[in-house]
């Protein structure tokens, strides 16, 4: 099945600092999400060498913002999707969004021999930004947090391409109890982020015993991996996986050029991770993996074919 993983929107705030309810972050996420939807949606058509009206399923992941009719029902028209497409909206997913989204592509895509789906992640982590709780989780937040979008074309019955990067279906695990660690809270303002300082800490704890059970459930140990490959939730939680995988400090050195370059954009961030690693077209089995709200870590199986 292979992927052409896209996306990137450079954003520059031209606004004011007055407070902003419920309305208006709706029209502006509905406004911007739209555009970046159609933007990485275009791109990732053409770099799979296909037309919209080619794709069967369309998957769209945001946890910023809510929209009725979705966001692909919005831009639909613009990209030239089919009236029947089957549509997938996936909300509260979070940081995890991008992993889980993109095995739930791979589900869907092998459901049926011949399915193509358009898998489409954008996120407007600023507009949860509040004047009226400058808190340190908020400005924690706002300072590693960014808005961004990445979309990616899977589709079933070309694994046998040489070449071909392969998306296996993946697997999640949620810790218990674990519920107030990340995520939102909605008041008549907007959404307040949840943002425990504790996520470093667990992470290095609790991590490195449920990765084992992941790659136990996909069939998989660390030898036949070409490589481990994470969303970088930020530079702790970096050198936290690092720490509870015995990986040594530093060595996700892909993931710190994304947060570098774009910071943590929530769900699309892991597949820009996956664009750098499938551009170094180094053979075997990538493990793509992200922490997101449950408490939950999300991995699934990409592999480039020599």
């Amino acid at each position: 099945m292979p992927g052409s993983p896209a996306g990137a929107w450079p954003c520059r705030w031209t606004g004011t600092l007055d407070q902003r309810d419920w309305r208006d972050r709706t029209e502006a996420y509905l406004g911007a999400a739209t555009a970046l939807f159609g933007r990485v949606a275009n791109r990732a058509l053409q770099e799979a060498g296909l037309r919209a009206d080619e794709i069967d399923v369309v998957v769209t992941v945001s946890s910023t913002g809510i929209a009725t009719p979705t966001l692909d029902a919005r831009a639909g028209p613009g990209l030239g999707l089919r009236p029947d497409v089957a549509r997938v909206p996936v909300f509260g997913l979070g940081c995890a969004g991008g992993v889980t989204g993109l095995s739930l592509a791979a589900r869907l895509a092998l459901s049926q021999p011949g399915t193509r789906v358009l898998l489409v992640a954008v996120e407007l982590c600023s507009i949860a930004f509040r004047l009226d709780r400058l808190t340190k989780a908020n400005i924690v937040a706002t300072a590693l947090f960014g808005d961004g979008a990445a979309a990616a074309v899977v589709c079933s019955g070309d694994g046998g391409n040489r070449g071909a990067v392969e998306i296996d279906v993946g697997f999640e695990y949620q810790w218990p109890e674990t519920l107030g660690i990340m995520g939102w809270n909605v008041d008549p303002i907007g959404f307040d982020v949840v943002f425990d300082r504790a996520i470093p800490p667990f992470t290095r704890r609790h991590f490195g015993s449920a990765f084992t059970i992941m790659l136990d459930r996909l069939g998989l140990d660390m030898t036949s991996l070409a490589r481990l490959s994470f969303h970088p939730g930020g530079t702790k939680v970096l050198e936290a996986i690092e720490g509870a995988l015995d990986l040594g400090a530093g060595q996700l050195d892909v993931e710190r050029a994304v947060l570098h370059d774009h910071g943590n954009m929530s769900a699309p961030t892991a597949l820009f991770v996956l664009q750098r690693v499938l551009c170094a077209a180094q053979p075997g089995i990538s493990l793509l993996s992200a922490l997101g709200p449950g408490f939950t870590a999300s991995t699934v199986p990409v592999t480039v074919r020599s």
